[in-house]
């Protein structure tokens, strides 16, 4: 079973979201750093970058494939966590805490009431 942490905020995509304000930080859920197995490498994206809704920002790859990260809300990158670069694997390690992958401003913070709750993903998993 996935640890999905209550006061988090989830994408069907598997991202999560911790809110800090009107700052969002983004990374990907323990369901999918496990689907994905032991990540090697991760194409981050540039600090200052405005995404769209669901815009590509980073790619993911694994022993298994490559997978794209979306931003759940429409925002500009903040910070990166640049750690990634060397020890990508703390996304299987510690996908809630310092595997991380980016903090964003939200362009509208209410916008994260769209999200899915951690009940709600926690069905859409079937766990």
């Amino acid at each position: 079973m996935s640890q999905i942490p209550a006061e988090l905020f989830y994408t069907k995509e598997h991202e999560w979201i911790r809110m800090d304000g009107d700052i969002a930080t983004i990374g990907i859920t323990d369901h999918a750093q496990d689907a994905l197995t032991d990540i090697v490498y991760i194409e981050l994206p540039e600090g200052g970058e405005m995404l769209e809704d669901m815009g590509e920002f980073a790619i993911v790859e694994s022993v298994k494939s490559a997978s794209p990260i979306f931003a759940p809300l429409a925002g500009e990158i903040t910070e990166v966590n640049f750690d990634l670069e060397d020890t990508p694997e703390l996304m299987n390690s510690s996908p809630y805490g310092d595997g991380w992958i980016v903090k964003m401003k939200l362009s509208n913070p209410n916008d994260v009431s769209t999200l899915m709750s951690a009940d709600a993903y926690r069905s859409m998993l079937g766990e």
